[in-house]
């Protein structure tokens, strides 16, 4: 009798604790690693889309609207990549507490730098951001501030357990410093190497190691690439003596790959979000396995 007593207390108290986590959605898988880092066994946290999918064009579930409608937090990546897909489930999801400007939603483009923030946008320029390019996670600085953010509102919305994920958070940080030394290390003998990237996805990666973007195989952003721009290219590469040509694992490949043929420029297939390949498991393994297909 004892022993089931004390199984019984055992089971309510796991219930208890499971019972008290955050609910925590976010937008894209890199997010979730973060969070689930600083918050541990405190968060319960799910990301929706899956980190080898185009991240501007998420097709919309919906068991998306249901893990909105329970979530207790929000956390998007923000300057309108999520505008396409993220806005009508939201609202069919009716929880006012992580809409925009609410308590339980944090947007994490508005605590980052952005680049390439336009002066005028139109059609004109294809599928231009007019807050500036969003993918910001893929620059080392990046993930520091973003799980900062991160940590804060974790303790706005849970502040006795807020000394708990600025531990965390701190632990984190000392790791993805010793990461990023040696990521800098690396890359170093690269500072100065002339890339085409696919699409402009890599460009705060870019920036950070200094390596040199001549071009894209898009003529624009979210435009697929002509006849005439391919050659116009294959021009640049060759003339320029491009090493490199960086292509997203989601976009089509036809372009890049006979460009790579015609020129002797290396294609390299790129993880951009934590599950983008099987080798980029969480946050560290994505920077790690970027470096790792540059620098092989």
């Amino acid at each position: 009798m004892k022993k089931i007593f004390m199984f019984i207390t055992f089971l309510l108290t796991l219930a208890s604790i499971t019972y008290s986590q955050l609910n925590v959605v976010t937008t894209y898988p890199y997010i979730a690693d973060i969070v689930q880092r600083v918050g541990k066994e405190k968060v319960q946290v799910t990301a929706l889309a899956r980190g080898d999918y185009n991240p501007h064009v998420i097709v919309p579930k919906p068991s998306y609207i249901a893990k909105l409608r329970k979530a207790d937090l929000l956390i998007i990546n923000g300057a309108q990549l999520e505008i396409g897909w993220l806005p009508p489930i939201l609202k069919q999801a009716n929880n006012g507490t992580i809409q925009p400007g609410e308590k339980g939603f944090l947007d994490l483009a508005s605590r980052v730098h952005l680049i390439e923030v336009p002066k005028n946008v139109s059609r004109e320029m294809g599928d231009v951001h007019p807050e500036g390019n969003p993918h910001f996670c893929l620059s080392p600085d990046n993930i520091p501030v973003i799980a900062t953010a991160i940590a804060q509102k974790l303790s706005e919305l849970d502040p006795a357990n807020a000394s708990a994920y600025e531990a965390n958070k701190t632990v984190f940080l000392k790791l993805w410093e010793q990461k990023a030394s040696q990521w800098q290390k690396a890359m170093e003998p690269l500072k100065g190497t002339k890339v085409i990237e696919y699409h402009k996805i890599f460009d705060y990666f870019i920036q950070h190691f200094g390596l040199s973007l001549a071009g894209t195989v898009e003529p624009l952003p979210g435009i697929p690439p002509t006849t005439k721009h391919v050659a116009e290219v294959e021009q640049t590469i060759t003339r320029d003596r491009i090493r490199f040509i960086l292509q997203d694992v989601y976009n089509p490949k036809d372009a890049s790959q006979y460009l790579a043929q015609r020129t002797g420029a290396k294609l390299l297939v790129l993880p951009h979000d934590v599950g983008a390949v099987k080798e980029a498991a969480d946050i560290i393994a994505l920077f790690d396995e970027i470096v790792r297909r540059i620098t092989q």
